[in-house]
């Protein structure tokens, strides 16, 4: 069963100030775009590098997630530490990930490249920073679309299915009219 760790991170949320969105968000888009059935872990947590890293290392040492994505904490503020806290417990850092999210962002505002979303490896785990807002996380996730639905840039999760295969993980398959996976052809399962 795939397992999916799902981390907001905020201040307010995790006080209670306001109610979270980002795994609403995240949760709702998972069941709309896998076919793969999955389970999720969730945690909202505070802006503290040292929470960010515990919590991080707890998904993967302990719960063995094959995903994690965290939403908020990105930006260049000095609270924004999210990046930091992967960095610090990452194996490898996947800079493609980042990359492409700030390039889907800038298709819908110029403060993108303020963004700091970093994807790393942490043992066979891909943990993946996304943006704190629903819509701007569900724009990273499937990419730029036209106006028939046909994709202009593809989203990160394109690349998520085929990097997880790739990390002995459970072979994930996704509905293509909202996140259509890449694999080359000598990847794909026939048989499912």
């Amino acid at each position: 069963m795939l397992k999916i760790g799902l981390i907001s991170v905020s201040d307010r949320a995790s006080n209670g100030t306001y109610q979270d969105q980002g795994i609403p968000s995240l949760i709702s888009w998972l069941q709309t775009a896998l076919k793969t059935p999955f389970i999720t872990e969730n945690r909202v947590i505070p802006d503290e590098q040292t929470v960010i890293e515990t919590t991080l290392c707890e998904l993967v040492d302990d719960l063995h997630c094959d995903l994690i994505l965290t939403t908020g904490g990105t930006g260049p503020a000095p609270r924004d530490v999210t990046p930091d806290a992967t960095v610090a417990i990452a194996d490898r850092i996947m800079p493609g990930f980042g990359e492409q999210m700030r390039q889907i962002s800038l298709h819908f505002v110029p403060t993108a490249i303020l963004s700091r979303q970093v994807g790393v490896i942490r043992k066979k785990s891909l943990i993946l920073n996304l943006p704190g807002q629903p819509k701007s996380i569900k724009e990273t996730l499937e990419g730029v679309k036209d106006d028939q639905g046909n994709v202009i840039v593809s989203g990160i999760f394109a690349s998520v299915p085929y990097c997880i295969q790739l990390l002995e993980g459970p072979y994930i398959q996704t509905h293509e009219h909202i996140v259509k996976a890449f694999r080359p052809k000598n990847a794909i399962k026939s048989d499912l």
